[in-house]
C-alpha cells in the first residue's frame, strides 16, 4: 500500500462528496429521485471511505515494519 493508493481513494472520496452535494440539496428541496441518489452515494461513501481507513492502516503497519 503505497502514498499513492492512499492518495487516490482520497481524491475519490472527494469526488464523491462533490457530487452528492447538488443531489443533497435537490432532496431538500423536495426531489425523491434525487434522494434515492443522494442515500445510494452516502453508502458507497461510507465504503470508501473504510477502505481508506484500512489503507492507512496497512500503509502504517508496513512502515513500523520497514524500520
Amino acid at each position: 500500500m503505497s502514498e499513492s493508493n492512499i492518495l487516490e481513494l482520497w481524491t475519490e472520496i472527494k469526488t464523491l462528496v462533490e457530487s452528492l452535494d447538488l443531489d443533497v440539496m435537490k432532496n431538500a428541496n423536495g426531489n425523491a429521485s434525487a434522494g434515492v441518489r443522494a442515500r445510494r452515494g452516502l453508502r458507497l461513501l461510507k465504503n470508501k471511505s473504510a477502505e481508506l481507513v484500512k489503507t492507512t492502516i496497512s500503509a502504517e503497519k508496513s512502515d513500523k515494519e520497514k524500520k
